[in-house]
């Protein structure tokens, strides 16, 4: 299963992260804001359409960096679908972040990042995320 996920930085340089509902899978823990690609979608256009519907939040693939991808090396062992997350970057967007399908967002420090409780494949993104910078 492949997933998109964005680091938005702000003027300050600080993360955004939502929290998960809690009756979704990995409930209560922050992630980097994304979802699953649709059949025929790109990775970018995926991005585009999960930052809108998470965040109301418009972005333009031009301002899209691709950073790293995480993948679960375990899944296929443990008879799961295997996930791979693609993190992109983007310090430009149009609008203010709401809080559209998470119980909260947050802005964070790179540095706070692993000190939050994440769901297993976001802890090497937010690792990348702070060597980049």
């Amino acid at each position: 299963m492949l997933v998109v996920a964005v680091a938005l930085f702000d003027e300050s340089g600080r993360v955004l992260m939502q929290k998960r509902p809690r009756a979704s899978q990995h409930g209560g823990l922050w992630e980097f804001p994304g979802g699953k690609l649709e059949p025929g979608e790109s990775p970018e256009r995926a991005a585009l359409r999960e930052i809108l519907e998470e965040l109301g939040l418009e972005l333009e693939v031009a301002n899209l960096s691709p950073l790293v991808f995480a993948s679960d090396q375990t899944a296929d062992a443990e008879g799961r679908r295997p996930v791979v997350i693609l993190l992109y970057t983007c310090r430009i967007w149009h609008g203010a972040p709401q809080c559209l399908a998470a119980e909260r967002t947050g802005w964070f420090d790179p540095t706070e990042l692993a000190g939050l409780a994440m769901p297993p494949l976001d802890y090497p993104l937010a690792e990348a995320l702070l060597q980049s910078i």
